[in-house]
């Protein structure tokens, strides 16, 4: 993971290092001409949101949208850093920073097959910290090209965006006024010899990052954009919450009888409303991972684009 962030960092290195010897490109009008590479540093304010086990809407859990909780919509931040060539394709570095949530009390008054969720009466909250590796483009510079047009480009360019990213993330849940880490009660029997099949989860992971956008140039060194991008895991516990109930008697074996680890698991691995299901029983669904992904509204300066001289 880090030789792909340090090549894509090389990379952006030798592109920048390339513009005091990059020709002029085209004039972008009758102030400014572009060089062939032109950078962006930027902000972006966001709406980050995610799909996992717990919450959700009624009926049968199910993949995506349709099991989307508005509510639990959380305000995060980030930076970036880009690197395009002829405005058509881009390497970009993003660092994303904001929180996820989940509670089956959103589904309070739900009578339908979702009541199971509902009763099983979860909550979890994790802080996200995320950095991306991404290659923008940009169909209307790759397949126009403007500058033989020898008329002025769109102020506004659609495009696509995907690569890599590093992510952390933490879920806690909250028991009376205080926050408790899930990961390491093995809530569902990760790491015990019991359970084999089910490992320690890491809480620093790769997710694949997909999504689209647009920007729009405000004035000659002003971008804006509106993005979304979804990002894949590899995990199914970015909730703690995947596959089935244990026999609580393992907490005593594993953390020691009475200790403190022992009782907060025993507390919060199994909080049904009405007891069902017993050992084995199910918790949550194993067959799909869970994923986050950001709304962005992003304001970058343009860096490269220089004035013309008279």
């Amino acid at each position: 993971m880090k030789n792909i962030f340090f090549t894509t960092g090389l990379i952006i290195g030798l592109l920048i290092g390339s513009k005091n010897t990059s020709a002029q490109y085209y004039f972008f009008d009758g102030e400014y001409y572009d060089n062939p590479i032109l950078y962006e540093a930027g902000i972006s304010v966001n709406a980050m949101n995610c799909l996992t086990d717990m919450g959700g809407k009624k009926g049968i859990g199910t993949k995506f949208l349709k099991d989307l909780n508005i509510g639990k919509t959380h305000i995060s931040g980030g930076v970036f850093f880009s690197a395009a060539y002829k405005n058509a394709v881009a390497l970009r570095l993003e660092g994303t920073f904001g929180q996820i949530s989940g509670n089956d009390n959103v589904l309070v008054g739900v009578t339908d097959i979702a009541k199971e969720r509902f009763n099983r009466n979860l909550n979890f909250r994790s802080y996200i910290i995320d950095v991306t590796a991404m290659l923008e483009l940009h169909p209307m510079y790759i397949f126009i090209d403007w500058p033989a047009k020898e008329t002025t480009p769109p102020r506004t360019s659609p495009y696509i965006v995907g690569g890599i990213g590093y992510f952390s993330f933490n879920p806690q849940t909250k028991q009376g006024n205080r926050y408790i880490d899930l990961q390491p009660l093995s809530t569902e029997g990760q790491g015990f010899a019991e359970y084999p099949e089910r490992k320690v989860y890491k809480l620093n992971q790769i997710n694949i990052p997909l999504g689209a956008g647009v920007k729009y140039e405000v004035s000659p060194l002003i971008n804006a954009r509106a993005e979304v991008v979804y990002r894949t895991t590899f995990t199914d516990y970015l909730d703690d919450l995947s596959t089935t109930y244990i026999d609580p008697a393992l907490f005593d074996k594993y953390f020691g009888v009475g200790s403190q680890k022992a009782i907060n698991a025993r507390a919060l691995y199994d909080q049904q409303l009405e007891k069902h299901g017993g050992i084995n029983g199910r918790r949550g669904n194993p067959k799909n991972t869970d994923g986050y992904f950001t709304v962005c509204l992003k304001l970058s300066v343009i860096i490269g684009r220089e004035r013309i001289r008279r």
